[in-house]
């Protein structure tokens, strides 16, 4: 089970990476009001995917995971290894930061005065989500890093 749910962590990411530059695209090129248009729906999928990869990541990190497991056994010395604190705390709050500034994002751009001040602030929280989601991604070549497309557990 770990390494089937695993696997769809890892390739659900581009679906989320995908829709996030989407959003943020269509926001961007857009003059249309935040509550419509393309924009709105690619940045609509773009939380369900985080959502989704919220949940499964949390799944992954409470409760199969047995890397995550053995961390939380010796804490302090998940911290002094930086493969590890990766994984304990740096990737689960920079996503965690990610999420919120979406969600965040819609909202504002809800309840702004003008359609192009929500399309504003929708597209400055989309955007730094996603830079948020890119530095806590673990990329190949990082110390952390795995597979851009995983096929199997590590």
């Amino acid at each position: 089970m770990y390494t089937a749910v695993l696997i769809l962590h890892s390739w659900l990411r581009w679906g989320a990476l995908i829709a996030g530059v989407l959003a943020v695209a269509s926001l961007a090129s857009s003059k249309s009001s935040a509550g419509s248009g393309q924009g709105e729906k690619w940045g609509l999928f773009f939380m369900i995917a985080l959502d989704l990869q919220f949940l499964i990541g949390l799944m992954l990190y409470l409760f199969i995971s047995p890397n995550t497991t053995a961390m939380f056994g010796d804490f302090g010395a998940a911290m002094r290894d930086p493969v590890a604190r990766f994984w304990a705390v740096e990737h689960v709050t920079l996503m965690l930061v990610a999420i919120v500034l979406a969600h965040v994002g819609r909202v504002l751009a809800r309840k702004a005065s003008s359609p192009a001040a929500g399309r504003s602030k929708m597209l400055i929280c989309f955007v730094v989500a996603l830079v948020a989601i890119m530095a806590a991604t673990p990329w190949p070549g990082m110390r952390a890093g795995r597979p851009l497309f995983r096929v199997s557990a590590p």
